[in-house]
């Protein structure tokens, strides 16, 4: 049962199904609170993508990145019901949204525990205080959006465009991940550095967040889109509620 569920939620109808009410609920609240799907209150990533389809695509820029999304996303669900023939189970769905709130629960504590054991000290991060300042509605927005877009980026896109490359190279499976799950992570974290609404560069937080990345994308390899994308949501939700 154990084995079965592991291997059946990796699968593209389960990760990706399971991902689309975090779209709906972050793209349903962006719109409601800006009243645009290219500005207002995004997530950083989000604007990223998009405002690289509107320099290609123009006026289709928008239209074109939903096609790629939703199609892409279509294409690989019919795939697997081709390669994997058989129904979806709620209760294998019901236990994946059990396993990231647990995943979501234990992330914090354990990624400043690593932060502290690697500098040897106690973690003080300075924050810029730009999302605190925002209301609760933005908060959840841009939260929502972290584990959406953000996984989408760095996990979907970067730790399989660095996979794909590695193998190209030669290299072997496990220093591919390897090389794959850190860079993506040192890239994730200063991320969060960059625009107006970046945090003031510091050791402690760079490594808080490189850290973090390195458990999301090792949490991509292992368990899928899905989970990782509701694990990172779930977290940044609990930290804008509190």
């Amino acid at each position: 049962m154990a084995k079965k569920y592991f291997t059946a939620t990796r699968q593209a109808r389960y990760s990706l199904l399971f991902a689309l009410p975090l779209l709906l609920l972050y793209e349903g609240l962006a719109v409601t609170l800006s009243d645009t799907a290219a500005s207002g209150v995004r997530n950083g990533a989000d604007v990223l993508l998009k405002t690289l389809f509107i320099m290609l695509g123009g006026k289709w820029g928008l239209m074109i990145f939903g096609l790629v999304l939703f199609g892409g996303a279509i294409a690989l669900v019919v795939r697997d019901f081709k390669l994997h023939p058989g129904k979806l189970s709620a209760m294998f769905i019901g236990m994946m949204l059990v396993e990231s709130v647990v995943y979501a629960a234990l992330f914090g504590s354990l990624v400043a525990n690593l932060t502290q054991l690697l500098l040897q000290g106690p973690l003080s991060m300075t924050q810029a205080g730009t999302f605190e300042s925002f209301s609760f509605g933005t908060q959840l927005v841009v939260s929502l959006g972290a584990g959406l877009y953000e996984e989408l980026l760095f996990r979907v896109l970067l730790v399989s465009g660095l996979l794909a490359l590695g193998k190209w190279a030669g290299l072997g499976s496990a220093p591919n991940i390897a090389v794959a799950v850190v860079a993506s992570a040192l890239i994730f974290s200063g991320f969060h550095y960059v625009g107006p609404f970046g945090d003031p560069l510091t050791l402690p937080s760079f490594t808080f967040r490189a850290i973090a990345g390195l458990l999301l994308s090792g949490l991509y390899v292992a368990r899928g889109f899905g989970i990782v994308a509701w694990t990172h949501a779930l977290y940044d939700v609990s930290l804008a509620s509190f």
